[in-house]
């Protein structure tokens, strides 16, 4: 087990990475924006369960493997990348659906959203984040401490670590987003366009994804 002052070194830096808005921050205002603040905090859930299997990997080795075939590590940004593009396009062309549907809910019923599904968005995001897989690859060893337990079980703590300042460092800016989203309520032709902007913001962030890493391998 790594020293209390290394796991707090870590928690430091992680959490300097991750209060800076990235991709899993921009897919969950997104989702707040669309959705409200219920879809996003499942969102950004789902985006945790997902890098956390990045963290397995990378733990035991399978994500340097990823990030050496370059075949491999390509496949994977590109289905994050399409993934993200698909829920983009979806956004757009149901934003008319999409203002009558909350405006015509209730509060409590359109802050919902789908559960199972928007975990399931949150899943795929977070395990084919080309980001978060080369800074696993690149710092999670640098903490590793020799005798101070095994190193699988280390990367898996500081993964743990980053994680759980991720999820909850993600679920405040959805919150925020999705009080944001409150205003856009008064007209519906705010939501419309609030539906736009966070499809926008989908297929923007399914274009970096696939440009990330393009020298990898």
């Amino acid at each position: 087990m790594p020293t209390i002052t290394t796991l707090l070194t870590f928690a430091a830096t992680a959490a300097v990475i991750i209060l800076i808005p990235g991709p899993s921050v921009f897919f969950v205002v997104g989702r707040a924006l669309a959705h409200g603040q219920g879809v996003a905090l499942r969102s950004a859930a789902g985006n945790a369960l997902g890098e956390l299997v990045l963290v397995g990997a990378v733990a035991v080795g399978v994500g340097a493997v990823i990030a050496k075939f370059g075949v491999v590590f390509t496949a994977l940004k590109l289905i994050g990348a399409t993934y993200l593009v698909y829920l983009g396009v979806q956004a757009i062309l149901n934003r008319r659906e999409l203002a009558s549907s909350v405006t015509g809910a209730s509060p409590s019923a359109a802050d919902g959203g789908p559960g199972a599904r928007a975990l399931w968005d949150g899943f795929i995001v977070g395990a084919t984040n080309p980001k978060s897989l080369i800074f696993f690859i690149a710092a999670l060893p640098q903490f590793v401490e020799p005798g101070q337990g095994g190193v699988t079980t280390q990367m898996l703590v500081f993964g743990a670590i980053f994680v759980a300042i991720a999820v909850i460092a993600d679920s405040c800016y959805g919150l925020l987003a999705g009080a944001a989203r409150r205003w856009f309520l008064l007209v519906p032709r705010r939501l419309e366009i609030t539906g736009s902007i966070s499809g926008v913001m989908m297929i923007g962030l399914g274009a970096h994804f696939a440009l990330t890493g393009r020298k990898a391998g």
